[in-house]
């Protein structure tokens, strides 16, 4: 079950608490300034690449590793500490971003020698627990679940907006990754367009489904599972895998075994599986590094048109920034300029040493 909360915060962000159990006692609504948020990023057309770029110079103002007595995710009373969360018995909050590269209230874009628009889209914030020095590893099972509904919930709350045409939940872990704080929270981001990765991801499943009316991922998923050489977690309805096209080493897919095409398509079985499988691949991270392991993970679900999507799988990509483990792994030449990965170890190699790491759920 599913209880959820709306607050407005002073400088006008909205906020959202959800919980296992009904929110009965919240304080308001914090914020670390009063004043109203006057973010206004706009979209310049890339000509020769065919996609937009967003521009945001403001965020060059924002939080960077604070000290943790001026955390503003930490949850405090302290005026002289402002903060973005309230005191209350709430599992997991979502609010606006104060520096958002994509906003609902965009306007004006200037004028270029290319294309302009504004960057019309939703930026939020989802702080996974009100404990700071948690991770999304050790939250137990059932608040993994919680997790998944929000990300539901938000995605369908967002696509309400007839200028959302995509929503991409993720988390940054770790500085190597670009986190700017250290309580464990990931973003949401809801764009005005299906940007390019999602897009060629969905030229894809679209062409196969067409051509053998089965979603491709699932049949992929199937293939692995019956291979057995890169599989980290096999259960009745979730696998965690390092895929056999691994551009990443030790990158690592986590999915439903049968296709859905969103968060909230998913069952109550199906989202209870895919908890285990997400928390097997944060603890063997962990485990094998032996250390709180940098990543990013990326959950990729259907366009929010408005359209069936049976082509579409949900599913996590991780793409930790190791290369060995000694050497941190930076995109070269051949995978900036011309987005061709080369991959320096096999994905059996990686997966054999994940493999190996015990967890215990």
């Amino acid at each position: 079950m599913l209880y959820a909360k709306e607050l407005t915060k002073p400088d006008g962000r909205k906020l959202f608490l959800y919980s296992r159990a009904p929110i009965t006692s919240v304080a308001a609504a914090p914020s670390p300034s009063p004043e109203p948020v006057a973010a206004n990023p706009h979209l310049r057309w890339h000509p020769l690449r065919g996609e937009w770029v967003a521009y945001a110079s403001y965020r060059q103002g924002r939080t960077f590793m604070p000290p943790p007595e001026y955390n503003p995710l930490a949850v405090t009373r302290d005026a002289s500490n402002p903060t973005e969360l309230p005191q209350g018995d709430y599992d997991i909050a979502v609010f606006d971003n104060r520096f958002p590269s994509l906003t609902l209230q965009a306007h004006d874009p200037p004028e270029s020698v290319v294309k302009t628009l504004p960057a019309n889209g939703q930026c939020e914030v989802v702080v996974f627990t009100q404990d700071p020095l948690s991770s999304l590893a050790a939250l137990p099972l059932s608040h993994i679940e919680l997790l998944l509904m929000v990300w539901g919930a938000r995605t369908t709350a967002l696509a309400e907006h007839p200028s959302i045409q995509y929503v991409l939940p993720f988390e940054n872990r770790g500085v190597e990754v670009g986190v700017t704080l250290h309580h464990p929270h990931g973003q949401i981001y809801a764009y005005p367009f299906i940007p390019p990765v999602p897009q060629r991801m969905h030229e894809q499943q679209l062409t196969h489904y067409r051509e053998y009316k089965q979603p491709l991922l699932e049949q992929l998923i199937a293939a692995e599972i019956k291979a057995d050489l890169r599989m980290l977690y096999v259960g009745e309805h979730a696998v965690a895998f390092v895929p056999a096209w691994a551009r990443y080493p030790y990158e690592v897919w986590v999915a439903p075994r049968k296709a859905v095409p969103d968060f909230s398509s998913l069952d109550e079985p199906q989202r209870a599986d895919l908890a285990k499988a997400l928390k097997t691949v944060l603890l063997k991270y962990d485990g094998l590094w032996q250390r709180p392991f940098p990543y990013l993970m990326a959950w990729y679900q259907a366009p929010t048109d408005g359209e069936a999507h049976p082509e579409w799988h949900l599913h996590a990509e991780f793409y930790p920034p190791y290369r060995t483990r000694d050497r941190l792994k930076y995109l070269a030449g051949t995978e900036l300029a011309a987005g061709m990965f080369a991959n320096d170890a096999l994905p059996e190699e990686k997966a054999q040493e994940l493999q190996a790491v015990a967890v215990s759920l």
